[in-house]
């Protein structure tokens, strides 16, 4: 595959270039000629041609293309249609709610979009075309990097760019002088019986590499972390901390070879959360500090550090990095039964549903007796606000997101929670099927507001619930992304030799010195690019001012020509 901006050679080009293609299509129009031909005049390629042929346009510039635009095509649907792997709540929505386009949907992996046979074809083939191409043109730049710069030609004036003068200084030491000052420009130099030829700008196609090198490495950077990746969420209670194994998810996604019973040792307890907000002007509730106090170990035997997590700086540890994503507020509770023994005590994560945090939530107690001492369960649904705004459309709702006036509103209910069922529960909803709402003396449902401190007596001596008080909790994601560090290397030296092939160019020039009719001696200089490039001779110019010094212009008999000319005129030696 050719170097970006490089479809073709200069117009003006030396035999030594010409040469060195003619031999290869030398051979191909061979290999054409001598076919054997079948109906209709199609060569016989046979197996092994049509493989060939196959291979060459795999690893052409053109396919390549073609696979990089269908592989950004490709990844249009995961970004318009949601993932099983990371939304798989979302997946079951949207089957639902679309009769027709959702098995059609799932037939065309349309919801598991980058692990789908046709996105790993396009991936696996764009693969293979970048390294089918690269490795070839490796061994073609080494072979250029240990060859000689090519010979001078006999008319350098016929160049694109060319300057003569004549000197009293001797054709050897002109010579020697421009060799010391084009090896000093850090040109690969050579030195002829008459001329010093020389070359420049091998970093251009050495860029080239670079930058296809770093595709490869971005496509299994990115491959990796799609295998071995790993992302699982919990929700943790201020006091209460988290340790790396499976069970103690609230939920994990991974790759297809990712290891699940070997997760990292480390672990973390979420001593505070911090929480500032604005308190007047346009943007009042904006949250400003928002920060978790964390202490954390790595390892069986490892020693406790502290640490502050944000939104922008997670911790890293064991390998993965622990993100900062969600807060909110987890009343603390008492509730006895009818006989007054605590039938359950701590705190309860309520959810959040607006930017002020007016939150929902549910209490259940499974182990409860009731007056008579039977065995029953009781559920309560509640509403949560921070900072108590009033009552509209039969709910309460916050008006700041800070702790400033809480409120909790409780309706209870009793019943069979379904705990028993052997189905799985959202620890966040409560089923009604089997449950019952309390009522008071008068018949009307029971339900209650409570301020920190108070406590709602159940009717018909069914026990109590008491509000504690309120603890705050975060949410965090632990990521496990292995591949980042090396997309993130795979860029930076994708953008350095793009950088590199676009903007250094491969140019050659020639030196000669040669004895006049005159006595004295004739210095020419002449330049030729591997490419169009418009500061060619601005180039040569410079090396003839460089040398000039060492070889000054004799003023009669001075004959300089522009460096300059049309480069359609071509450069034949």
């Amino acid at each position: 595959m050719p170097p970006p901006g490089t479809a073709g050679e200069s117009p003006g080009r030396s035999r030594n270039d010409a040469t060195a293609e003619e031999p290869a299509l030398g051979a191909a129009g061979a290999q054409l000629s001598t076919a054997p031909l079948e109906d209709g005049g199609i060569a016989a390629l046979g197996l092994v041609g049509w493989a060939r042929w196959c291979w060459r346009q795999l690893t052409s510039m053109r396919v390549a293309l073609i696979l990089l635009f269908l592989l950004s095509l490709a990844s249009v649907p995961g970004s318009l249609m949601p993932q099983r792997g990371t939304a798989p709540a979302k997946v079951d929505q949207y089957k639902a709610d679309h009769d027709i386009l959702g098995p059609i949907a799932e037939k065309l992996q349309l919801f598991d979009v980058y692990g789908s046979v046709w996105f790993s074809a396009i991936y696996i083939l764009l693969f293979i075309s970048l390294i089918g191409c690269i490795v070839p043109r490796s061994w073609q730049f080494i072979g250029q990097l240990r060859s000689r710069p090519p010979g001078a030609p006999r008319n350098l004036t016929r160049l694109p760019a060319h300057t003569t003068w004549h000197t009293e200084a001797e054709p050897e030491q002109v010579l020697e002088a421009a060799r010391r000052m084009l090896k000093a420009r850090r040109y690969r130099t050579r030195a002829e019986a008459e001329a010093v030829a020389c070359e420049k700008g091998y970093l251009r196609e050495a860029g080239n590499l670079v930058f296809h090198v770093s595709l490869i490495v971005m496509l299994v950077a990115f491959a990796t972390g799609q295998l071995w990746n790993s992302e699982g969420g919990k929700l943790v209670v201020e006091g209460d901390g988290f340790s790396n194994t499976l069970s103690q998810y609230d939920d994990l996604k991974s790759g297809a070879l990712f290891d699940r019973e070997k997760l990292p040792p480390f672990g973390f307890t979420l001593e505070g959360f911090d929480a500032t907000y604005e308190r007047t002007g346009p943007q009042k509730g904006t949250p400003r500090t928002f920060r978790a106090r964390v202490t954390y170990w790595e390892g069986a035997d490892g020693k406790p550090r502290s640490r502050t997590i944000t939104v922008n700086h997670p911790l890293e540890v064991g390998g993965s990095k622990v993100y900062l994503l969600g807060h909110g507020y987890a009343p603390v509770v008492t509730v006895k039964d009818g006989q007054g023994t605590i039938a359950y005590q701590g705190p309860v994560a309520f959810l959040p549903q607006d930017s002020n945090v007016t939150s929902l939530g549910v209490i259940k107690v499974p182990n409860y007796r009731d007056a008579k001492g039977k065995k029953d369960q009781l559920g309560f649904q509640g509403v949560f606000v921070p900072t108590f705004g009033g009552v509209g459309s039969g709910s309460m709702f916050s008006q700041f997101p800070a702790l400033d006036y809480p409120v909790m509103a409780l309706t209870a209910y009793r019943g069979d929670l379904g705990l028993d069922s052997g189905l799985p529960q959202n620890v966040y909803q409560l089923d009604l099927k089997n449950m019952k709402q309390f009522t008071d003396a008068k018949g009307q449902k029971f339900r209650k507001m409570l301020r920190p401190g108070e406590t709602m007596t159940l009717p018909g001596g069914a026990g109590s619930l008491s509000f504690d008080g309120v603890k705050e909790w975060a949410t965090f994601q632990v990521s496990h992304r292995p591949g980042n560090g090396l997309a993130l290397a795979g860029a930076l030296a994708a953008l350095m030799g793009l950088s590199a092939s676009l903007f250094i160019q491969r140019r050659r020039i020639w030196v000669k010195a040669t004895p006049g009719e005159d006595g004295t001696t004739v210095v020419e200089i002449a330049g030729l690019g591997r490419s169009e490039w418009s500061r060619l001779p601005e180039e040569v110019a410079a090396v003839a001012l460089a040398l000039r010094p060492d070889a000054p212009a004799l003023p009669a008999a001075q004959d300089s020509t522009p460096a300059s000319a049309d480069p359609a005129q071509g450069a034949r030696p």
